[in-house]
């Protein structure tokens, strides 16, 4: 594999880009700790030199969004930057180590910028942080393969799988790879539906990722982690969908300064429906259980 000195032109570039990217100034700080919440968007360069993202499919027993592709993250806790809730939260979920220093030579983190927040259905704000995952080390020469050296050793104890995705994929209605290993035609990539969410047309993004060309981790500690495994296992592809597509679909934009091949809405995160959701006394500090979401909340902060 090629460090990132040496990778493809628009790899270059797109991490240039991301480190350039400086979004809006966001409602996550001035919101409650029981409604901030952060997501790790963690890039590296494959053995071709083109970025892919770890993502996880969540273990059944979680409370929410459980059996379902996610990027890593979780709930903030206090006084944490959003970055650090992400990394902390990548460690506890799939055994990366928070502290670099934890790492394996040469891997090291670097952050590269935060995007706008995104709202939840469960009435969290989470803020996606994006991050380049290095595996070479400039001072003594040593590099390593990310998919096959790092991501098989990750002790993966709240997910059900560990897997990755073509980060520059999720501009595109097809596969781009011409592995003969990706299962079905290059068109089961995506799949995209306008439904109603924030009391406006809204575009459901659904990636098909495949992962018979690719080494998954899967853990099997628990009985859910073994029943999990043997449904996965059946699979031939993966799907992405909801707050996580977006959010990738955004970071992609971003980073390679593109519109996707499909229609989307424009708008990076929803920073303004935050703040209206917050004047119709929506978001506070007390956070229940089953807090979720209506038509009705969204129509009446829609109005103000």
């Amino acid at each position: 594999m090629a460090p990132l000195s040496a990778a493809s032109k628009d790899v270059q570039q797109a991490i240039s880009r991301l480190k350039a990217f400086h979004p809006p100034v966001s409602a996550y700080g001035s919101m409650p700790l029981t409604r901030q919440a952060a997501v790790l968007i963690l890039l590296f360069a494959d053995r071709s030199g083109d970025l892919r993202v770890v993502l996880t499919m969540r273990a059944s027993t979680l409370s929410t969004y459980s059996g379902q592709a996610a990027l890593p993250g979780g709930k903030a806790e206090p006084e944490e930057s959003p970055f650090t809730t992400a990394r902390r939260e990548a460690a506890e979920e799939i055994g990366l180590p928070q502290d670099d220093s934890r790492l394996p030579d040469p891997f090291k983190v670097e952050h590269l910028c935060e995007m706008p927040a995104n709202l939840a259905k469960t009435e969290l704000v989470v803020r996606p942080c994006v991050a380049f995952l290095g595996a070479h080390d400039s001072k003594t020469g040593k590099e390593a393969n990310v998919a096959e050296t790092l991501i098989p050793r990750l002790d993966a104890k709240e997910v059900a799988a560990v897997f990755t995705a073509p980060f520059y994929n999720f501009l595109k209605m097809e596969d781009l790879s011409p592995q003969a290993s990706i299962p079905g035609k290059p068109g089961d990539w995506y799949r995209g539906v306008w439904t109603e969410w924030h009391e406006s047309r809204w575009k459901m993004h659904n990636f098909y990722v495949p992962v018979t060309n690719q080494a998954v981790v899967k853990p099997k500690k628990t009985k859910d982690q073994i029943a999990a495994a043997d449904r996965l296992d059946r699979l031939s592809r993966y799907r992405v969908f909801g707050m996580t597509a977006r959010i990738l679909v955004d970071a992609a934009r971003v980073a390679y300064g593109q519109e996707p091949d499909f229609e989307h809405n424009s708008n990076f995160g929803d920073e303004e429906m935050i703040g209206r959701l917050r004047k119709i006394g929506r978001l506070n500090e007390i956070r229940k259980p089953d807090d979720e979401l209506t038509h009705e909340h969204l129509r009446k902060a829609s109005n103000l």
